[in-house]
């Protein structure tokens, strides 16, 4: 089941297109948002991927105005990473395409159902957030269904 819905959210978020950016590049994005001015180290760390092919796809990122890229305060020899005012236009877009995209599918199903999946969503990511944050979620404060 598991599987089957991963694979229906892929082809349902297809439809809201992450163009121009790849799925490493949206991967490298979102780690931005969440830990502005990491280096590039910590950036490949987190990508499982090597300093150079990182730095590549900062390159990209870079020069399709995503990124931006700035000389440490307290190591000049090591640069910051940062989203750039265009980088966090570019997520609040996609993401709002992809609910857009969501809703469509929500709308069709009753509403006890829709119901049954927000509980199940916010008791897994409560739980997910403790296995890889090490703590609670926040709590969103809004349910919709």
């Amino acid at each position: 089941m598991t599987t089957t819905a991963v694979e229906l959210l892929e082809v349902v978020w297809g439809r809201a297109s992450t163009a121009p950016t790849s799925a490493s590049q949206l991967r490298v994005l979102h780690i931005l948002e969440h830990h502005d001015g990491i280096n590039l180290r910590t950036l490949a760390e987190s990508l499982a991927s090597t300093p150079p092919s990182t730095s590549r796809l900062c390159d990209r990122l870079v020069a399709a105005g995503f990124v931006e890229r700035a000389v440490s305060a307290q190591d000049r020899r090591e640069v910051r990473l940062h989203l750039s005012g265009r980088g966090r236009a570019f997520l609040d877009d996609l993401r709002g395409r992809r609910e857009r995209e969501l809703r469509k599918v929500l709308a069709d199903m009753p509403a006890a159902k829709r119901t049954a999946l927000l509980e199940g969503l916010e008791a897994f990511c409560a739980t997910a957030a403790t296995q890889v944050l090490g703590h609670g979620a926040p709590d969103s404060g809004s349910r919709t269904a």
